[in-house]
């Protein structure tokens, strides 16, 4: 499996930046080809030292990075990049990688 995980910094508007992201930015982003599972932050996103400076933290699942590459390259990937930049204008912190158990 291998995943996307999408950091998005403190909004100055953290309401204005949840009402985008339930009500539009989901519908949209579950559009993406290849998506297994759409997880996100609940509550306070933290630190063992304290606040973060996340506001929601998005974990998207694919079978590998393969499938990333190629449900971003679609039409729908672009859409719901298209859209982050609607409703943030600080750019998330995007992360992705290959999962193994051990």
């Amino acid at each position: 499996m291998a995943r996307l995980v999408v950091l998005y910094k403190t909004p100055k508007d953290a309401a204005a930046f949840d009402k985008h992201y339930f009500i539009t930015h989901i519908p949209i982003a579950k559009q993406i080809p290849g998506l297994r599972k759409y997880e996100i932050s609940q509550g306070p996103v933290g630190t063992p030292g304290g606040p973060s400076g996340f506001h929601l933290v998005a974990t998207l699942h694919f079978d590998d990075m393969a499938a990333i590459q190629k449900a971003f390259a679609s039409a729908e990937g672009q859409a719901a990049a298209a859209d982050v930049q609607t409703f943030n204008p600080d750019p998330p912190v995007m992360l992705l990688f290959d999962t193994r158990e051990v």
